[in-house]
């Protein structure tokens, strides 16, 4: 977004490699940040400390001798919040606003400021031919989180929603994919606090939203992002559609995953996805999940319990409130087989999932003798 009155000041970070130290980068990241040059010339967020001598470049260059008003703290986190003691050092008389929370935060990383103003939603900050309108949106994904409505622009500076992985023009016509990953495994566990920022987003004349992270929406691309956003926070499948999802030692529970993703396919599902949990990114496993409308866990007994991969994703979507879905199991065992009671443990601490039967339990390799009980629990598993 570049207009007369708005500027984009944001950074590509191509060379990062994990986000949060846990989920894969491969087009790297972007941390946004934007001037509005109204009046009282304000900045919207920093970004990264890795980033900040080029954020400082940018922003320097594009106020082009003005001095600017306030800094507006819609997030917290460091990858939003990094550059601010520098900005700081470069603009000492500037204003920080922000919730009353984010401002508690700013000490905790180790920010001092000199002037500072506490906004809450519904709060307006004239500009001078810009308002600035703040929308409260706690834990989206943080407690201290602020959106801000520009009217004169009909734009939407969205904090970390609407954002996706990628450096900022990664992947222009599939913004989705990443950020459906992106969503599930970074505000997933949120969902009714999304879904009543949306709420309110509704009942604004918006045309433009203007994410921390990712492309600015527009047009086409914006609505399907709400439609989008609509369905994901409400735990509602986005696809008819089953994910098989194993956790295989020596090979067989992986041939058993693969059976029964063949036999579904056979039976009518709509779509099968297969992710082997030892080697696929589990970020994606976990958009898969949350994507389909059924899933199958698939899982060698290990140690008199289940082989860790599986107890990790089944951990993730425990922490992300998985739900409302029809799951089956799939066990494998040598001797004293544990994994689909332990899986129907940690499911069944899931909010609204039901267990297919029945249970197939696997004695060390797959056998002519188990295809049966594969059929049944395919056909069981696609009724409606």
């Amino acid at each position: 977004m570049n207009t007369e009155v708005i500027k984009y000041i944001g950074c590509d970070d191509a060379d990062l490699d994990l986000f949060e130290s846990q989920y894969a980068l491969p087009a790297g990241m972007c941390y946004n940040s934007y001037l509005l040059l109204s009046e009282k010339v304000t900045i919207m967020d920093t970004v990264d400390p890795r980033k900040t001598g080029e954020w400082l470049n940018k922003l320097t260059a594009a106020l082009n001798g003005r001095k600017p008003e306030y800094l507006i703290i819609q997030h917290m986190e460091p990858d939003h919040s990094g550059s601010i003691n520098a900005f700081l050092t470069a603009f000492p008389d500037t204003t920080l606003v922000g919730s009353k929370i984010a401002l508690l935060m700013l000490p905790q990383f180790g920010i001092e400021a000199a002037r500072t103003m506490e906004v809450k939603g519904g709060d307006t900050l004239d500009l001078g031919g810009m308002t600035l309108s703040f929308i409260a949106a706690p834990m989206v994904h943080w407690p201290e989180v602020l959106m801000t409505y520009v009217p004169e622009q009909k734009v939407l500076f969205s904090a970390d929603a609407f954002g996706k992985f990628g450096v900022y023009d990664a992947d222009p016509d599939d913004w989705a994919c990443e950020a459906r990953r992106y969503y599930f495994n970074i505000c997933g566990k949120y969902g009714r606090p999304v879904a009543n920022v949306l709420k309110t987003a509704a009942t604004l004349d918006i045309q433009t939203i203007a994410p921390l992270h990712g492309p600015i929406l527009e047009g086409e691309k914006m609505q399907e992002a709400v439609r989008l956003y609509t369905i994901w926070s409400s735990y509602q499948p986005e696809t008819d559609g089953v994910l098989v999802a194993y956790a295989s030692i020596h090979g067989n529970t992986r041939k058993a995953a693969l059976q029964l993703a063949e036999i579904l396919k056979q039976k009518g599902a709509k779509k099968v996805a297969v992710t082997d949990l030892s080697r696929d990114d589990m970020a994606e496993a976990v958009e898969d999940a949350f994507r389909m409308s059924r899933m199958v866990v698939c899982c060698s007994t290990y140690d008199a319990d289940i082989f860790p991969p599986m107890h990790n994703f089944l951990h993730k979507l425990q922490l992300k409130t998985y739900q409302s879905r029809r799951v089956g199991l799939v066990e494998n065992g040598s001797w004293a087989p544990q994994a689909a009671r332990i899986m129907r443990g940690m499911l069944e601490q899931m909010k609204d999932i039901t267990i297919v039967e029945p249970v197939v339990s696997i004695r060390s390799a797959l056998k002519p003798t188990d295809m049966p009980a594969l059929e049944t629990l395919a056909e069981h598993l696609l009724e409606d």
